[in-house]
């Protein structure tokens, strides 16, 4: 065995130790400070706002781009493939992989931004194959979807904020729930027709737990 080969099986081991072995280690500031970013892509330009990991495949990644659609990696970043390029936009503002079932993705179109330049989405996605194919879901009146979250137990109970209009009221806003894979979608927190829901984040000790941010924002011509 070549000493090239094994110095990368012992990198190997090294970045990627098993389960037991991270939560056995208690890592020091010192060791944190040794990492470095490096960009990995895809290389193209734009607005990125969604990207998301996959729980027990470390080399799957997944990325929104606010006007290109959606990007997968299976290699740790090294190669990139558009997997929304069918679809009738290419505004994401969101994207979540269900952690219960890597198969399911959802996907929530619109920036999910207020800024003088943007685009707007037309509703949630639905993929039940890991991106292959894509299924629309509804909530086309959304129009700017900044968050999506799914149950971490049941890919099926799905959480998204939709800040709605950016140039004008409109009652399709605030905080909806699904529970039956977004087959339907149940309005759970609205202010006014003025204001929007712009992030969640469920308490990872208890899935009952949601925090929400509301926005009250518009955009002139």
């Amino acid at each position: 065995m070549n000493k090239r080969l094994v110095f990368t099986l012992l990198c190997l081991l090294f970045c990627f130790p098993s389960n037991n072995f991270i939560e056995a280690q208690q890592i020091g500031t010192d060791q944190l400070q040794a990492m470095k970013w490096r960009m990995i892509g895809p290389f193209r330009g734009g607005r990125t706002v969604g990207a998301t990991g996959v729980p027990g495949q470390p080399n799957v990644f997944y990325v929104g781009v606010n006007n290109g659609g959606v990007w997968k990696t299976t290699d740790y970043g090294q190669v990139w493939k558009p997997i929304f390029d069918d679809q009738p936009t290419g505004s994401i503002g969101a994207l979540a992989v269900a952690p219960s079932n890597p198969d399911i993705i959802y996907v929530g179109s619109g920036e999910g931004l207020q800024r003088p330049d943007l685009s707007t989405g037309d509703g949630i996605y639905k993929s039940t194959d890991a991106g292959k194919t894509w299924r629309h879901l509804g909530l086309r009146n959304a129009e700017q979807i900044g968050a999506v979250v799914v149950d971490p137990k049941d890919p099926n109970l799905v959480y998204v904020a939709a800040l709605g209009h950016p140039y004008g009221a409109n009652e399709e806003r605030g905080v909806f729930r699904s529970t039956d894979g977004g087959e339907t979608w149940q309005k759970i927190l609205y202010k006014d027709i003025d204001t929007g829901a712009i992030a969640l984040v469920m308490d990872p000790t208890n899935s009952k737990v949601i925090y929400s941010v509301l926005w009250s924002a518009r955009q002139g011509p």
